[in-house]
Formats: structure tokens, sequence, C-alpha cells
């Protein structure tokens, strides 16, 4: 089995951060985190802080002559994913792995179209309520990874990151249906994310509120509607599955687009409400609620504004 020694991260939001402190103490690792020269040097005047803690991470830049990484982590946002692949390709041997937490269900094919002899593993991050504010990143509950190999031809790469999660303290699971897995997570997002970005609500609302719940509800079941159309097994049921996680998540925690919103970045809606829209009239399936949650989050972000994709509904 390969061993998972040489790590690069890339992306240290909430999510990177998080791991990444799990990573940069775990045993037999050594951690590179790959950014640009710009971050570079604000990171290394003021640092990054988990949970009140500064962590000086041990930072690279593109160009830097290193040894091929064993697994390549992608903590970045979608539209941040095209620079990050050509920024990495210093990194990469013809054994390294790589992996994705980035929200949606594109970022796999763009890496491994990228990387086409490479093992590239389907992951996704659950229950983690990791909030980044500047460079503060704060949790209390860092969840889960699950992933997996969704051609059946790369298992001793998922199990060379079993061993280095283990080492690291990461939770994890592997499910035999990585890509229902994923589409649930999608779903999730589709749902919770949006929904709290339009009400501006942080998970307590959402565990208080029935019709908050009913809100994202909606938006989940039009997933699940294009899933069965793609032969991915998500039901009912799947949505009511995720009020146990909601429930055990900080009533004060926020979700990614939320943070978004609120600090005025770009956000995330393309991935969501603009891929339910399109995988919608691909395969026939009404999408009534995404397009509206589509044009709410997009009124709130003027350079967002300025980029409409969706044409008004006829």
């Amino acid at each position: 089995m390969t061993s998972v020694q040489r790590v690069t991260l890339v992306g240290l939001g909430a999510i990177g951060a998080s791991y990444g402190e799990r990573l940069l103490v775990a045993p037999g690792v050594d951690l590179r985190v790959l950014v640009d020269e710009a971050r570079k040097r604000r990171y290394e005047k003021s640092g990054v802080r988990v949970n009140g803690r500064r962590i000086d991470f041990p930072l690279y830049v593109p160009g830097h002559a290193v040894e091929p990484a064993d697994l390549v982590l992608f903590c970045v946002k979608y539209d941040d994913l095209a620079e990050a692949i050509e920024m990495v390709s210093d990194h990469v041997g013809p054994n390294t792995i790589f992996m994705s937490l980035l929200n949606g269900i594109a970022s796999e094919e763009d890496i491994q179209a990228a990387f086409p002899e490479n093992a590239v593993l389907h992951a996704i991050s659950v229950a983690i309520d990791a909030v980044r504010e500047g460079r503060d990143v704060t949790y209390s509950n860092l969840g889960y990874i699950s992933f997996g190999d969704a051609t059946g031809r790369h298992a001793d790469a998922v199990r060379a990151v079993c061993d280095v999660f283990d080492r690291a303290g990461i939770a994890y699971e592997t499910p035999d249906d990585i890509l229902r897995a994923v589409w649930w997570k999608f779903m999730i997002n589709v749902g919770v994310n949006q929904a709290s970005a339009v009400l501006r609500a942080p998970y307590g609302v959402f565990q208080q509120s029935e019709d908050a719940r009913e809100v994202m509800r909606m938006a989940m079941r039009e997933v699940v509607a294009i899933a069965q159309k793609r032969g991915i097994s998500l039901r009912e049921e799947d949505v009511r599955r995720f009020d146990d996680i909601l429930n055990a998540m900080s009533p004060s925690g926020k979700t990614s687009m939320l943070q978004d919103v609120e600090a005025g970045r770009p956000t995330e809606v393309e991935q969501f409400a603009g891929k339910v829209i399109d995988l919608g009239k691909q395969l026939g399936v009404p999408t009534p609620i995404n397009r509206l949650l589509y044009h709410a989050i997009r009124a709130h972000t003027p350079h967002e504004r300025l980029h409409a994709l969706v044409p008004p509904a006829p």
C-alpha cells in the first residue's frame, strides 16, 4: 500500500485550516500549504488563528522545487479551482492522489481532466461547523470526511488516505456508494446553504423554525428529483436524514454561503442553484424553488448581479 507522507493543501479557508491543523501535527506527515506570493506575505505576517491559537503553516509558492506530494487536498472555492490546479502542477507525480473537499458535484471531473493518470477520490465534509472571519477560524465540531473511489480502480489510494486520516485524528467513512454520498451533500448544500443566505439565518434558526426548515427542504427535493433522473438513489428519507446532523450543529454556526454573503464575498450560487437549474432543464425537471433562490441570492451580491447567467422563467 502507498503511504501518504507528503501532503499538499491548497486553500486555508474554514475547511482547509481546520483539517490542516490536524495534518500539521500528524505523525509522519510533511504538510505543505500552497499559496500565491501575496497570500504568503500576509500569512507570514499574521499567521492563521484556529480556535484562538495562531498557527504558522509551512507555506510554499508555485515554482518552488519539491518532492511530489502523495496527497493533494483541494479546499478552495470552485471559482478558484482552475487556478489551484495550475498552481499545484509542480507538486504532482505519477502516484499523487487527489481529493477535493469543494462543494458541488463538478470539481472531481475538472481535476481528473487535468491529471488523467492520477487517482482522484470523491469526497465530502459532513457536519463540520467551522467559521472563518478574516484570518480567524473557529469550530466546535470537525464532523467527518466521507470519501471513496467511484471508478473501482483505486482501492490502494483509499486505504492510504484512511491511514493518514487515522494518524491525523480526522474522522472519516468510506461508503459503498460514494457518488450517492456526494449527491446527498450537494442536496444539503443546495438546501441549507442557500436558505441560510436568503434568510440570514445561522443553524439555530433551522433548528427552531419549521418554516425555515421547509424552505431548505423544498430546495433539496428538487435535487432529489434530478438525482433520480441521473440514476442516483436519493429519496425523501435522505431529506429528513439531515435533521439529525442539523440539530447537532452549533446554533450560532453559519453555512459557508451565509458567511460569504455577510462578508461581501462571491458565493457558490452558480454551483448550487445554477447547477440545479441547468440540470433541471436538461432532464425536464421543474426547479422553481432553486430559480427563486438563485435570483434572491444574487440580488444581495452586486458583483454577481453583473454576470447573471440564468434567464427569467418563461
